[in-house]
């Protein structure tokens, strides 16, 4: 069974309500491949707006959630409200929050498992920094961070994988079609030995990293890869081109 193919938009924390407008106007007026599913990830503050605004068939992405159900946890958003929030998924494992907030392997993945048990999708972000990278550790470190969720989860298929290489996250630095083709298929034979032939032939592994118009057509092309994870990108009318890089 072919996958189908998945581009979800992290705003990151960026937007203001007119933007915000302004973007899903104008998803919600192009022509969008219907075979590709589409999912944006706005702040926080803006779920409802985008969930309100956006047309049916397009989905909204929380940017993180709490592994807690409710409770004395300021700033945090549990699993149960987005779901009563219409939201249907979220991205997890963000290296921004592993980085900048100190997220470890084990606490993304105690997410993981908090957001599917509660019947939310998840965009769960892995990938290695420049250090890692040159230092030949890529699938060590990518393989070690998937190990953390399947050591708590045992249904996959409400999960898509996002790599993204560290070094590529708003760097203008894109990883090579061929590396990130490379590391995709080592997601997916990791799947295979570890879980089963059938989660490794199901799960969207998408590509994430200075994604834009100019090279998303080279990549879509790769066995492997199953879509994309876009940021600044996803702010600009050429989000479009992204989402219909497939056709």
């Amino acid at each position: 069974m072919a996958r189908q193919f998945f581009v979800g938009g992290n705003f990151k924390m960026n937007g203001s309500v007119e933007a915000i407008k302004k973007i899903i106007g104008y998803l919600n007026d192009a022509k969008l491949d219907p075979n590709t599913e589409v999912v944006i990830a706005p702040p926080a503050l803006y779920l409802l707006l985008a969930r309100e605004h956006l047309k049916p068939g397009l989905e909204v992405a929380a940017q993180n959630v709490f592994d807690k159900p409710n409770g004395a946890f300021t700033g945090e958003i549990s699993v149960d409200q987005l779901k009563d929030s219409n939201i249907t998924w979220t991205l997890l494992g963000h290296s921004e929050r592993r980085v900048i907030l100190q997220e470890d392997d084990q606490f993304v993945a105690s997410k993981t498992k908090a957001a599917l048990d509660g019947g939310i999708g998840v965009i769960f972000c892995c990938g290695e920094s420049l250090e890692q990278r040159e230092s030949g550790k890529t699938i060590d470190v990518v393989t070690m961070q998937l190990k953390a969720v399947k050591d708590k989860v045992s249904d996959w298929s409400k999960i898509v994988i996002a790599y993204e290489p560290i070094w590529a996250i708003g760097t203008g630095k894109v990883a090579s079609t061929e590396q990130a083709q490379e590391v995709h298929a080592a997601i997916r034979s990791w799947l295979k030995k570890e879980i089963s032939e059938k989660v490794a032939e199901e799960t969207r592994i998408i590509y994430g990293g200075s994604v834009s118009e100019k090279n998303c057509k080279d990549l879509s092309k790769q066995p492997d890869i199953d879509g994309f994870l876009v940021g600044g990108a996803s702010l600009k009318p050429a989000f479009v081109d992204i989402i219909n890089s497939h056709l």
